[in-house]
């Protein structure tokens, strides 16, 4: 049985590979930070370290290169699928291999083998079969679905937020072109005048009575000049 000293941050990444190495008789010691682990080097004299390259603290690089440079054991370094690797620095620290995250476990366990982690069933099964032989352990879990199904929407998402605005600014463009469309179809002409009815034109106006003069004083009455006589 080999002893591993997992060290990652994430409970999920810690939840995943201790299922995996467990379940093939590997004894593991997870932690969950960097410093830690460098203190738990003394007591856990673990066989193989798989540390992840971003954990807070000490980082899984910091953590390689220490133990390297004391003659320690094997380092196995981790990473997200996303999550960009210094090469340099893997090689510079001189880790021992690269394994991306989310775990699976055909690959975890061929590369712990890889390392001298060998575990019970692994040797049991060479002896048996005079050849060297691993078994693969499949584990499917709701929370690696999930990590699966974020990385390949994070690669998808720029494309289809450029289809999706595509889409919306042609519909846009579309209702604002057809709604300029109806509103000069709907727009009402300019109302003309009414023609007067025949009945309207017939029937007789009512006069209006006009207001009474008012009548001047009457002075003496003058006598009209007698007729002339008529010539004898």
């Amino acid at each position: 049985m080999s002893r591993i000293l997992l060290a990652d941050d994430s409970p999920h990444a810690q939840r995943m590979g201790e299922r995996i190495l467990r379940d093939e008789g590997h004894e593991v010691i997870t932690v969950s930070d960097g410093r830690v682990a460098l203190l738990r080097l003394a007591d856990a004299s673990p066989d193989v370290i798989i540390a992840d390259i971003s954990m807070p603290e000490v980082s899984g690089y910091e953590l390689c290169e220490y133990v390297k440079s004391h003659g320690g054991e094997p380092v196995l370094l981790t990473a997200g699928a996303v999550e960009p690797v210094d090469e340099k620095a893997v090689e510079r620290v001189k880790a021992d291999g690269l394994l991306k995250k989310p775990f699976e476990a055909s690959a975890l366990l061929d590369a712990v083998g890889r390392l001298g982690g060998k575990s019970p069933r692994t040797a049991v099964s060479t002896r048996a079969a005079g050849t060297s032989t691993m078994r693969s352990v499949v584990v499917i879990e709701p929370d690696q679905i999930r990590a699966a199904i974020t990385v390949a929407l994070d690669a998808a998402m720029p494309a289809m937020i450029d289809q999706i605005t595509d889409r919306v600014v042609a519909a846009l463009s579309g209702r604002k072109a057809g709604a300029a469309k109806a509103a000069s179809v709907s727009s009402p002409a300019p109302a003309a005048a009414a023609p007067r009815s025949a009945a309207a034109s017939a029937a007789p106006q009512e006069k209006i009575p006009a207001a009474p003069q008012e009548k001047a004083p009457e002075g003496p009455q003058q006598k009209a000049p007698a007729a002339s006589q008529e010539s004898k």
